[in-house]
């Protein structure tokens, strides 16, 4: 085999998930909650398959774990959240901002959260950023986690809470109080992660309400870029590192047109319609020009209409990431290559080193030399990528099922 068949690519996934048993929460959980959480765990029944078979030691177990990155061609990950944490109503990404009532044990909770995520991270270092949480409810405790999460080498930043529109004892994303934690985040240089499939209100027990829900969770999903974009903190924080994954791109150019024609007109004539607004309140960039100064995208098993965006020059090329939404079932695993084939064959490799592995390791701090070992014998071979896929294995999984032509299905 020639060099230029054996050149493989450096494959980082934007977008995996991880966490800890309740055994092990308790572990990382301050003594003095440990009665109220042994109550809580009494009564807790999951409702979640992935959560209750062997799967579920894909989130911790670091055997089972890294044999099957190694084999799917993945050497790095970034890492949100999975599991239930302590005191927490449901599954940790859908669950709402606690109330006042509810606070200091959900804070307790992913605080022990983020203690057991530092220690997992630490274990394989140069494959591993973890993505902290924390709430938004009190801004000074948010700030204090952001600076623990940053001195603890959770280096994937935090998962920044969404609030759906039902919920009204948390400030929303626009209001000024949070300009202190932006603040931080820019000089510590943390990113901010919206991870898709959140913020939506809660819905009226009756079957329509789950299709009512999934056509309306990926509009409540990128909230949070309206109210930081359009409330001005892009233009007050210039070097915030914004990142959007599992939330696609394909809708990127359709909102992008929309804004930018918005706040045109809101530059040129300071109003549109009745609606007048004063200086103080007109953004001198366009949409598209926020987006290129602090917007990434993590696009989690895409779709072609995905890949046509991250291609098209809207926004430039560092800003699109590959993920793989390890481990769930919509996810690419295991059949990462195949995945890779049936939407990126067409790329030029310099072009794909990009998406696949430097952006993320830019954005993320990982080390790209250290990788190299790791990747030079795990990584898919560029020729291979470049291989189209023209036949889905025997039990193919829902990512590529997805991506299906007639000739390949």
């Amino acid at each position: 085999m020639s060099d230029h068949d054996d050149r493989r690519y450096t494959v980082i996934s934007a977008d995996t998930h991880a966490g800890g048993s309740h055994a092990m929460y308790r572990e990382y959980l301050e003594s003095k909650y440990h009665e109220e959480f042994d109550a809580w765990r009494a009564q807790y029944k999951n409702p979640f398959a992935d959560l209750g078979d062997e799967r579920r030691y894909r989130n911790w177990d670091d055997e089972m774990r890294n044999s099957q990155q190694d084999a799917d061609g993945v050497v790095g990950e970034v890492i949100y959240p999975n599991t239930v944490p302590p005191f927490f109503p449901s599954f940790v990404l859908f669950a709402k901002p606690p109330t006042p009532e509810e606070y200091e044990l959900r804070l307790a909770g992913i605080r022990a959260h983020n203690r057991w995520l530092a220690d997992f991270c630490s274990r394989y270092p140069e494959r591993r950023a973890g993505i902290g949480q924390i709430f938004l409810n009190d801004v000074d405790d948010a700030i204090e986690d952001v600076r623990w999460i940053k001195e603890h080498g959770l280096r994937g930043g935090i998962l920044l809470p969404t609030i759906p529109p039902d919920v009204d004892w948390v400030k929303p994303l626009n209001h000024p109080d949070y300009d202190r934690l932006w603040a931080v985040c820019q000089d510590l240089e943390v990113p901010i992660n919206c991870h898709g499939g959140t913020g939506s209100p809660s819905y009226a027990r009756v079957p329509s309400s789950a299709l009512i829900m999934l056509a309306e969770i990926p509009m409540y999903s990128r909230r949070p870029l309206l109210f930081l974009m359009l409330s001005g903190v892009f233009e007050r924080f210039p070097r915030l590192r914004f990142v959007m994954t599992e939330q696609g791109c394909s809708w990127l150019p359709g909102m992008l047109q929309q804004l930018d024609m918005i706040l045109e007109n809101v530059r040129e004539n300071q109003a549109v319609g009745e609606l007048r607004f004063k200086p103080e309140h007109i953004l001198p960039k366009s949409a598209t020009e926020y987006v290129e100064q602090n917007v990434w995208f993590g696009i989690s098993f895409p779709q072609r209409a995905d890949v046509e965006v991250a291609r098209s020059g809207i926004v430039s090329l560092d800003k699109f990431m590959w993920g793989s939404d390890y481990p769930h079932d919509e996810g690419t695993y295991p059949y990462t290559r195949e995945a890779l084939r049936q939407v990126f064959s067409d790329w030029p490799e310099e072009d794909l080193r990009k998406i696949l592995g430097e952006n993320a390791a830019e954005l993320y701090d990982f080390d790209l030399d250290a990788l190299a070992p790791l990747a030079a014998q795990l990584g898919p071979r560029v020729s291979e990528v470049a291989t189209p896929l023209t036949e889905l294995p025997p039990e193919p999984n829902e990512a590529l099922l997805r991506n299906a032509t007639p000739s390949a299905a």
